[in-house]
């Protein structure tokens, strides 16, 4: 039977209910004018020159609603893993089992999208508006095929896939109706993916983080109505009957799916109907995808999804090693793992304005601009993940808390995220190098010093130090790769190497 949820998961639910609709509001207001953020742009096109006072407002204008948009998703999975979280340790295990999984089928999505929206950054950097419409009237028939091919391999592998990872029985039946309901929706992800970089490729971060926010507003209210059963709730000392499904984990999945078919249509229509520079409406043109275009596209995506696909498996090789050390040790990997987002928020936000940056910068044909707008956000990346670094240390066993009532997941989460404070600074270095790079249409090389890094340095020191150390170990080889990773990126930054000519212009 569903456990009722605990008052100060209500609490926190409606807390940080105010902080997601808030935050939708500060960017819908945010002071720079859309008009403003154009003109700005529309420099990097024309070649005029901008002195460093107009990058770093450029930045911050394409950044902030990024970082926002991030800071939501990571509310939401604030509030999901809490709400969960409540459940008890066995319901968080099943979620944590297959959520690297989720993760490997979400990068591919991703990955998919990316070698698209990257061509249309350049194009549009390169003003050609038109020949950026014909890409994106291809990537939506190329990324819809690719998503229902994925759905139908996450369908049939869901009903083995926990036993796989080595959960046991008491998980690995939610676990797998979890992931089934998330496969099967994957085709309207891909479309919400796509969609968004498309629009932060033109320049418009606002709307994507709008809509981001949204979707997680909508994920909040969503579970709360299916996870828990009908219950009375007491808020500001009034008894409110609250309706509920009482799906448990079911109810997470759905309520995830549900925010998602939302934004995606929501996405759609700025896209196609709104958009200054892509809208397709009263246009003509093919949906066949051209050899030129699917050349360039795979040159981009195939290192982005074998990278993917490395990595998460080797987040799926974490997990096995984590699974034989119980479900409380499961459940405060991912329940840290969630955290960890605190600090992460502004290095994704950055990336993606950076990845809009050069990837304009590059299509222009002004290398030395896209240089210093790569330097400009990977050095507020590093200050603003230090920061938050800092932050997590202090107030980890207070973070860990909104995740669970179970005092054993709280203390061991609190310990991995006081180690992995420590790679902070590095860690953004690298999540912002690579969106630079990718800007720039490189992407062989990064992807490999990504897997490198990853297998080569985390995975061996996990398997090492896990027999004696338990999860200890597991986040000290964490925090000993993100160091290894960060010094990797930031020595190919600086060599410039990655700074490459145009992908329009190649054939």
């Amino acid at each position: 039977m569903t456990k009722k949820p605990h008052a100060s998961c209500v609490r926190f639910f409606f807390q940080q209910f105010l902080t997601l609709v808030t935050l939708h509001l500060i960017i819908y207001k945010f002071p720079m004018a859309p008009t403003g953020k154009d003109k700005l742009i529309d420099m990097i096109k024309t070649g005029a020159s901008m002195t460093l006072k107009q990058q770093l407002q450029l930045t911050v204008a394409l950044s902030t609603p990024a970082i926002l948009a991030q800071m939501s998703l990571i509310v939401m999975e604030y509030i999901d893993s809490s709400m969960v979280g409540q459940l008890g340790a066995n319901d968080s295990a099943s979620i944590g089992l297959v959520a690297s999984s989720v993760w490997l089928f979400g990068g591919l999505l991703s990955a998919a999208a990316m070698g698209f929206t990257v061509q249309v950054a350049h194009l549009i950097g390169a003003n050609r508006s038109n020949d950026a419409r014909s890409v994106l009237r291809q990537s939506l028939a190329c990324c819809m095929t690719f998503s229902v091919m994925l759905a139908l391999i996450g369908c049939l592998i869901s009903g083995q896939l926990p036993h796989w990872l080595g959960g046991n029985d008491a998980i690995c039946h939610n676990a797998s109706r979890y992931f089934f309901v998330l496969s099967l929706f994957l085709p309207f992800l891909e479309i919400e993916l796509l969609a968004g970089g498309m629009l932060r490729s033109s320049g418009n971060m606002k709307v994507p983080g709008m809509l981001n926010i949204l979707m997680c507003v909508l994920d909040v209210v969503f579970n709360f109505l299916l996870i828990f059963p009908t219950r009375d709730i007491t808020i500001a000392g009034n008894l409110i009957h609250t309706p509920g499904a009482g799906l448990g984990v079911m109810g997470a999945a759905m309520g995830t799916v549900l925010a998602e078919v939302v934004t995606c249509l929501m996405m759609l229509y700025f896209l196609l109907v709104k958009s200054r520079d892509l809208k397709l409406k009263g246009t003509k043109g093919s949906f066949v995808p051209t050899v030129s275009c699917m050349r360039k596209a795979v040159k981009i995506s195939l290192p982005i999804a074998l990278q993917q696909v490395m990595m998460c498996g080797a987040y799926i090789a974490t997990i096995v090693i984590v699974a034989p050390l119980g479900s409380i040790a499961i459940a405060a990997n991912a329940f840290a793992v969630t955290a960890e987002g605190l600090c992460y928020m502004p290095g994704y936000g950055l990336a993606e304005a950076a990845t809009t940056l050069v990837g304009q910068s590059t299509g222009a044909g002004r290398r030395d601009l896209s240089k210093r707008f790569a330097h400009i956000t990977v050095t507020l990346g590093v200050m603003s993940m230090a920061t938050l670094g800092a932050l997590m240390y202090f107030f980890a066993p207070q973070i860990m808390s909104l995740m669970s009532p179970v005092r054993d997941i709280v203390e061991l989460g609190a310990q991995c995220l006081r180690i992995e404070a420590w790679a902070e600074p590095l860690f953004a270095a690298s999540i912002v190098c690579y969106g630079v790079m990718v800007g720039a249409g490189d992407t062989l090389i990064p992807s490999a010093m990504n897997l490198g890094s990853m297998w080569v340095v985390r995975i061996t020191l996990a398997a090492l130090l896990a027999p004696s150390y338990g999860l200890i170990g597991v986040w000290i080889a964490m925090c000993i790769e993100l160091w290894v990773r960060g010094a990797i990126f930031l020595l190919r930054l600086w060599s410039g190497r990655w700074s490459k000519k145009s992908i329009i212009s190649s054939s």
